[in-house]
């Protein structure tokens, strides 16, 4: 993969609507393949959620797993609305006319959006209301209303209420002289029509409920030892008088607004990318409304105030039954109630890191130097894995660098607190801190500084583009060499969500994967122009090419009657150049198995398109998240894990990284995880070509199918000390 053009000389997304992925992206279409050979790709995100709420309604989960999923799917509309949704209209607002990846006009596009988030949302309201709030009621978790409370429960709330609430709220009028307060993103506020008695005046006012208070208020135990809660805006409408005191209260309604906040950060140098960031941070909460969220039993005079003020149109409002913003079911899903959950799981130390001697402490770096080591998360611990490497290397007196990414991670990081010692005694750290990860600017401006002030190098990665990859290189002195020490993942640096994602990493003393990252960070700190690397496929000059070019091997070999097939497994696939070469494979003869967690543009089993191509969807206790792409290569097997997804804004507006696996065993067990992620008595959702995802978890008995979490589970349990990997 010769080239001698730099990252830097990709090209550079200057305005943000192209992190929507709105772009088209360049075919290799060679004039066979129809029209309408792609997916909608809104459409599958609402059908990936829809997944999530099948889980939310599967009686058969744990009850408390079903609570969590309902707060997940309301989490992932949230976002789809702030981000997505907010897209689209922006589009439609500004004139801007290029077309989705299916060819339609914006404003299609958001109709049918609009209608299918309506259908699931009126869905997501019923699955609690019918299903898990009953049974959470026969397992003694009780979701009262103030209707539901007798006169000695409702003495000891207006304790609560008036120790805990009242000196927290804040009610707003609306009068001429009090103009229409701004209701920020996500809030949950209360709406309130009242009158004065004296002159029969109403008035309107707003009342927003405390984010930071719990959203279910535990209420004292009864009798029967019951957990009861009542939802913190149920029992703040019940003290209302409090708040207006000789005011008669008219009505009263719940309602929620979602904002667009995506980012649109000019990158010149006229300005210091964070201060530049900061601003928009800052006025992220101003963004115009997408969605207003409201009870279905307000009236007509609140509801059409609302729409005026917020200038919303009548598509944009969504009426539910309360209570609304169901992501606060993760409260619920967090009690300590262990046979309402999935049955705990330990993560195990990799059979390849564990010490070679009873009571001699672990050396990671000597079990690395016996040969790679592929770790699996959750199933084999990221603490006794990657963290390690990292603290070792902290405290190791013969390491000399450390150079890594940051994209995301947890907010009491050790992985930071490992950078920050490690400067500190000395060694020469740089630390690639992305903070324009979506949603975690704040949290990444505020790492960047502390690791500044400790005496890290920090830098921010190349303009116009994402530094999405997950890297870390350790540079060690053995004797009178230096050898290179270097993990690259499919999933961020955070030790809280290694243990809730799915995700693959390599730790590896390969002398020629040290060497392509000692000259990809060159790149991504200084000016260096990279000409080549050996065992890295490289966004965003190579990535799409080095891909292509191995599909369209697989397909000269399958017309030479060679050995051949292709396998994928990412989180989405849109890239349109990618689909049509694996349409083109599929009819060369190739077989095809796509594992996709999320959005899928491919049409799979079209006649005459994509008959070899078959699309399965994993979603479970943890969130499939790994990156792997697996090519037979004639029988000399083609391996690649690493964090990019197969979409436009991955390969052309990212820094991503993939490295080709060497190890026989490695590529015998990810090709083992796709053997049984694609087997029919493995529980999955198969995508059909007119974009339905039907789910296949019974067996013909009515059995369960196998939980591919489960046999991993089991399977790297069963391992133990099995042996090098």
């Amino acid at each position: 993969m010769e080239s001698t053009e730099s990252l830097a000389d990709a090209p550079v997304a200057t305005d943000s609507l192209d992190e929507y992925d709105f772009d088209e992206s360049s075919s290799v279409d060679d004039g066979s393949l129809p029209a309408d050979r792609y997916l909608d790709r809104e459409l599958s995100w609402l059908a990936f959620n829809q997944r999530v709420l099948e889980l939310a309604e599967d009686p058969s989960l744990p009850l408390l797993e079903r609570a969590n999923f309902l707060a997940i799917f309301a989490s992932n509309l949230d976002e789809f609305f702030m981000v997505r949704v907010a897209g689209l209209k922006r589009r439609i607002v500004t004139g801007l006319a290029v077309p989705t990846n299916v060819g339609r006009a914006p404003a299609e596009v958001l109709a049918d959006v609009s209608v299918k988030a309506h259908e699931q949302q009126e869905r997501h309201a019923l699955a609690f209301r019918n299903g898990v709030k009953p049974e959470l009621d026969d397992a003694g978790i009780h979701i009262e209303t103030w209707a539901d409370l007798g006169d000695a429960d409702r003495e000891r709330i207006d304790q609560i209420f008036s120790t805990q609430i009242f000196p927290v709220l804040m009610p707003l009028a609306v009068d001429p002289a009090h103009p229409f307060p701004y209701i920020s993103g996500l809030s949950l506020n209360l709406s309130i029509r009242v009158r004065n008695p004296k002159t029969a005046k109403e008035e309107f006012a707003r009342l927003k409920v405390p984010p930071n208070l719990p959203r279910f208020v535990q209420l004292p135990d009864d009798a029967s030892g019951r957990l009861r809660f009542i939802p913190l805006e149920d029992l703040i409408s019940n003290h209302l008088e409090e708040l207006f005191p000789g005011m008669e209260i008219l009505e009263h309604h719940e309602f929620r607004v979602t904002r667009n906040e995506d980012l649109d950060v000019s990158e010149d140098e006229s300005e210091n990318l964070i201060q530049a960031l900061e601003k928009q941070l800052l006025s992220r909460r101003f963004g115009p409304p997408v969605r207003l969220e409201i009870t279905d039993d307000m009236d007509a005079v609140t509801l059409d105030l609302l729409v005026r003020e917020l200038d919303i149109t009548e598509q944009e409002v969504y009426r539910l039954p309360a209570p609304l913003d169901l992501g606060g079911l993760f409260q619920l899903s967090r009690l300590d109630r262990p046979a309402l959950k999935f049955a705990r799981h330990v993560p195990t130390t990799s059979a390849s890191l564990l010490p070679v001697e009873v009571n001699v402490p672990a050396d990671i770096f000597a079990s690395i130097s016996r040969g790679d080591v592929l770790v699996h998360h959750p199933y084999e611990s990221f603490a006794t894995s990657v963290q390690s490497f990292l603290e070792q290397a902290a405290i190791d007196p013969n390491v000399l660098a450390i150079k890594m990414t940051l994209y995301r991670t947890s907010g009491d990081s050790p992985i930071v607190e490992a950078l920050i010692a490690a400067a500190e005694s000395g060694k020469a750290v740089l630390a690639l801190v992305e903070i324009k990860a979506r949603f975690d600017e704040t949290a990444n401006i505020n790492w960047a500084r502390k690791l500044e002030k400790a005496g890290v190098h920090v830098v921010y990665g190349l303009v116009g583009l994402k530094t999405h990859c997950k890297l870390a290189l350790v540079v060690r002195q053995e004797g009178k060499a230096l050898r290179h020490y270097s993990h690259i993942g499919t999933g961020n640096y955070n030790p809280m969500t290694s243990r809730l994602y799915e995700d693959l990493g390599l730790l590896t003393a390969s002398d020629e994967v040290g060497k392509d990252l000692t000259r990809l960070f060159n790149e991504l700190s200084g000016y260096a122009i990279e000409k080549k690397f050996k065992r890295l496929l490289v966004a965003p000059m190579h990535l799409r090419k080095g891909l292509l070019k191995r599909i369209r091997t697989e397909a000269a070999n399958a017309r030479k009657g060679l050995p051949s097939g292709i396998r994928i497994k990412v989180n989405s696939i849109v890239d349109e150049a990618v689909i049509d070469a694996l349409y083109l494979a599929s009819n060369a003869g190739v077989p095809i198995d796509l594992m996709v967690r999320g959005i899928c543009a491919v049409k799979p089993g079209e006649p005459g398109l994509s008959e070899g191509i078959r699309v399965r969807s994993v979603l479970g206790r943890y969130l499939e998240h790994s990156r792997v792409f697996a090519f037979v290569n004639n029988g000399d097997p083609q391996v690649f894990i690493g964090s990019s997804d197969l979409m436009h804004r991955n390969l052309d507006r990212r820094v991503e990284v993939l490295v080709r696996i060497t190890r026989p065993e490695h590529i015998s067990e990810l090709d083992d995880l796709f053997e049984t992620a694609m087997s029919d008595d493995t529980a999955s959702w198969w995508l059909a070509s007119d974009s339905t995802w039907t789910r296949h978890h019974l067996a013909v008995d009515s059995s369960p199918l196998n939980d591919l979490q489960d046999v991993r589970m089991k399977q790297i349990a069963q391992r133990g000390r099995g042996g090098p990997r």
